[in-house]
């Protein structure tokens, strides 16, 4: 069993930038595929950020390609999310998950963190 917790969220204007942090607890936290996603009132829960469980591979989706980067710390139990350049669309409670294998498909992700609510101003 692995447990997520992220961190991190807040209000921020227009252009700015945020990092989510999510702490992992689990003997096999290393061996899984990490992924952000992100769920706004009204809409469907969407892929944002994937990271292999080595890091060695990263993916985002269109709309975050060029402003966010995923990354991990396996040593410290950790999966990151710098977030530059925020829109007011950015506005959404983002969630950390854990995949046995890579994907930008939530119903291969095994376990998730509570959500941290992140607000973009304009």
């Amino acid at each position: 069993q692995v447990q997520l917790v992220e961190s991190g969220g807040g209000l921020v204007q227009a252009g700015g930038s945020l990092r989510l942090s999510c702490a992992g607890s689990g003997r096999t936290f290393s061996m899984y595929a990490m992924g952000w996603f992100r769920q706004a009132p009204g809409k469907e829960r969407e892929f944002v950020a994937g990271i292999s469980w080595n890091g060695g591979s990263t993916y985002y989706a269109d709309s975050a390609k060029g402003r966010f980067t995923i990354s991990r710390d396996n040593a410290k139990n950790t999966v990151n999310l710098q977030m530059n350049s925020l829109k007011p669309e950015d506005t959404a409670v983002y969630y950390c998950a854990a995949a046995y294998s890579s994907s930008s498909r939530a119903a291969e992700y095994d376990y998730w963190g509570q959500g941290t609510q992140v607000t973009v101003s304009s």
